[in-house]
């Protein structure tokens, strides 16, 4: 299982570096977004509490969950490739298991995002943010549970999927709004009453609070804290369902290919 689990995850590096311009405008992109809004709000932003906070303090740790939901769940666009070339029919008529299959893509597909962050943390000293040790751990516990948890998401997405515009269409109609409405943009206090209880109900934005929260507590501090508690609850009741609906998706259509080859050699043995 894990030597199935390492293959896919390493096929999922490969193909990334090999396409020079996929790693240079995942890189860029969330780059020179948050430097543009960043310093182009900072004049105006002010924050309740958030005294002496610059716009571009703020929008970090949003910045960072950018990059791993958003590079995570279009990784995954890679399962509409292999269906095309049958390597995915192939995967499942192999005798290894499900969940390996399921693992092993998101796995490659959430790597390839927490190293956009890891580089991304670069920036802590410029903005003057400092963790502990604690700190630094959960930070890297609450970077690893929001990467799994919307990795899986995508792959129950592309799962059935043929088009990959289709997939990017629907990615950007459905996972933009989510990240808008986590408090990534702006603060959450003093909201319409509606907005936030999309806000309190969005997964999106329990995994900010796991992001930004050791950003401006001392990690031993967090794990009292209710917020932090609860955020954690969710991300992980969060992973563990789309994780869930990925092998409950694998295990469909693995019976339908199934019954499919049973149909082909049917036929073949009749002829």
């Amino acid at each position: 299982m894990i030597t199935v689990i390492a293959t896919l995850a390493k096929r999922e590096w490969i193909r990334f570096f090999r396409q020079p311009h996929r790693v240079v405008g995942s890189v860029a992109q969330p780059l020179l977004f948050w430097i543009f809004l960043g310093f182009g709000f900072s004049a105006s932003f002010k924050a309740p509490g958030m005294e002496g906070v610059s716009y571009l303090e703020y929008f970090y740790p949003g910045i960072l969950l950018m990059v791993v939901l958003f590079s995570g769940i279009f990784s995954t666009i890679t399962i509409i490739e292999d269906r095309s070339k049958g390597l995915l029919q192939s995967v499942l008529v192999a005798p290894v298991s499900r969940m390996a299959i399921v693992l092993g893509k998101v796995a490659g597909s959430m790597g390839i995002g927490l190293a956009q962050a890891f580089l991304m943390l670069l920036a802590i000293p410029f903005l003057g943010l400092s963790l502990d040790g604690v700190g630094w751990l959960l930070l890297t516990l609450g970077l690893i549970l929001s990467s799994l948890g919307f990795t899986a998401l995508g792959f129950v997405i592309a799962w059935n999927m043929d088009s990959t515009a289709g997939f990017h269409a629907i990615m950007s109609v459905f996972l933009l709004p989510l990240w808008m409405l986590s408090g990534a943009l702006f603060p959450m206090g003093h909201l319409p009453g509606w907005l936030s209880g999309l806000i309190l109900v969005n997964p999106v934005s329990h995994a900010l609070q796991l992001i930004r929260l050791p950003f401006y507590y001392p990690g031993s501090q967090l794990l009292g804290m209710t917020d932090y508690r609860m955020a954690c609850v969710v991300a992980v009741a969060w992973a563990g369902l789309c994780l869930f609906l990925a092998l409950w998706k694998v295990s469909r259509m693995e019976s339908g290919v199934l019954r499919s080859v049973g149909t082909d050699l049917v036929t073949v043995d009749r002829s």
